[in-house]
């Protein structure tokens, strides 16, 4: 910022937040855990104004700690959550989601994740087959859904066991994983081959596949899903047809986002 730019700001730019909004920027995916002379020297402050600055983001639960190492919680997701679900996110994404249900003839979504559920952005909904109105806007737990694994399978180590950790899961049908070493499991695999199947967990009769949808620089931001009744069609099907569909689509979504359609 130029010496001119904070002279026309000064009356109203506040530069201690700022500064803590840069003590979040610090961290990345290439480097999500930082000690104080990292994040002093990423920013460059102080280690005693660094050190303020991320006591006072622990204290609020946007940083945990080891000790030693600083790195970011869940909490931080909040901060963008209105972002990702702006009419922008929905619109990019509504788009493709109405071609593919239309191919298909069965409902897509799309959703981000809002710990401890996931938050649907977009919809297009052929026919209803959950006894629950899903909607834009709805929102369902992470643990049991395809989209939620997804988002979950994104997080780094240290947030996935701290979501882990805190949950309450409950069982919604007789399907549903509700240990967490058991999803835990679910998760890594979900890591290894890149997508989610849920075949009953959430209600009985519905299955569902997902995949990820990624921002220009590569990370998760939202994932998309497919969803049937498991009386209409088989695993194999879902995973033999709609998973490669599913998959295109996510693409076309990552190449519109990587054009500029989301600044």
């Amino acid at each position: 910022m130029s010496a001119t730019e904070i002279s026309v700001r000064s009356a109203d730019f506040v530069q201690s937040l700022d500064r803590g909004l840069a003590v979040i920027r610090a961290f990345s995916r290439e480097r999500p855990r930082l000690t104080l002379s990292d994040v002093a020297r990423e920013t460059g402050m102080t280690r005693a104004a660094a050190r303020r600055f991320l006591l006072t983001l622990e204290e609020l639960g946007y940083v945990g700690s080891d000790g030693r190492l600083f790195y970011l919680r869940p909490r931080v997701l909040e901060l963008g959550f209105a972002y990702l679900s702006s009419a922008t996110v929905t619109e990019v994404t509504q788009g493709h989601l109405e071609v593919l249900a239309d191919g298909l003839h069965e409902s897509c979504s799309a959703s981000v994740l809002d710990s401890p559920d996931i938050v649907y952005v977009a919809r297009a909904a052929t026919n209803r087959i959950m006894t629950i109105s899903l909607a834009v806007g709805a929102r369902l737990p992470a643990y049991c859904t395809s989209m939620g694994r997804v988002l979950l399978a994104a997080l780094d180590d240290t947030a996935l066991e701290e979501y882990l950790s805190t949950g309450a899961f409950v069982a919604l049908s007789e399907r549903t994983l509700v240990e967490p070493d058991a999803i835990r499991a679910e998760i890594e695999v979900v890591r290894a081959r890149g997508w989610a199947l849920q075949d009953q967990e959430l209600e009985a009769g519905v299955r569902s596949v997902a995949v990820p949808v990624h921002a220009a620089d590569g990370q998760v931001i939202a994932a998309i899903n497919v969803s049937a009744h498991a009386s209409r069609v088989s695993l194999d099907t879902l995973l033999e047809d709609f998973l490669p569909r599913l998959t295109s689509t996510a693409q076309l979504i990552d190449q519109d986002l990587a054009h500029g359609s989301i600044h």
